[in-house]
């Protein structure tokens, strides 16, 4: 494991506590991250946000969080982890900006790595109207009608993409930035 100098870094789980499925209490969530050395720990929400202090790289603290979680709760979760810096650039390189308004209907899509081969042209072809973009390693959506009524709401993007996805709305992206 490489030690690094402590950053700020945000852990993002893909799927946690939506129905039934993959139940994390944010509190067993805190104690776990707390107990693979990272300090400062803040969830955000029920749905799998957090803040940590790593002294890692934010690939070996997706690593660890994923073997803990998996170890601890007996499930596979998608954990992408981002620096505080990489989470501030992709709000900068937002596409939308004041077209978007609403932060419950705009969205930033995080990947695991870069896409399988022509697969952001394939979806952008099929959703021409403009609300969905593809910028630095991110998807940025905007929903005017609100996410469930927007035809990204039935997208599979693991499926369309090859790459594990996970997504938060604006809302809860600049409550993750103030707390970075």
């Amino acid at each position: 494991m490489t030690q690094n100098p402590a950053t700020r870094q945000i852990v993002l789980l893909r799927g946690i506590n939506v129905g039934k499925a993959k139940r994390i209490a944010m509190a067993d969530l805190r104690s776990l991250l707390a107990g693979l050395g990272h300090t400062e720990v803040v969830t955000v929400l029920q749905s799998g946000n957090a803040m940590v202090t790593a002294t890692t790289e934010p690939t070996v603290t997706e690593q660890l969080v994923h073997a803990a979680i998996t170890e601890r709760f007996g499930f596979d979760v998608a954990v992408l982890v981002r620096s505080a810096d990489e989470l501030a650039a992709a709000i900068a390189a937002d596409p939308f900006g004041q077209a978007a308004p609403d932060g419950s209907k705009h969205l930033l899509g995080f990947l695991s790595r870069p896409p399988k081969a022509g697969s952001v042209a394939a979806v952008l072809d099929r959703h021409p109207d403009g609300n969905l973009r593809f910028e630095g390693g991110h998807l940025y959506l905007w929903c005017p009608d609100g996410v469930l009524k927007s035809p990204f709401a039935t997208v599979d993007w693991q499926r369309e993409l090859g790459v594990d996805v996970t997504m938060r709305n604006w809302n809860t992206l600049t409550k993750l930035a103030a707390l970075a």
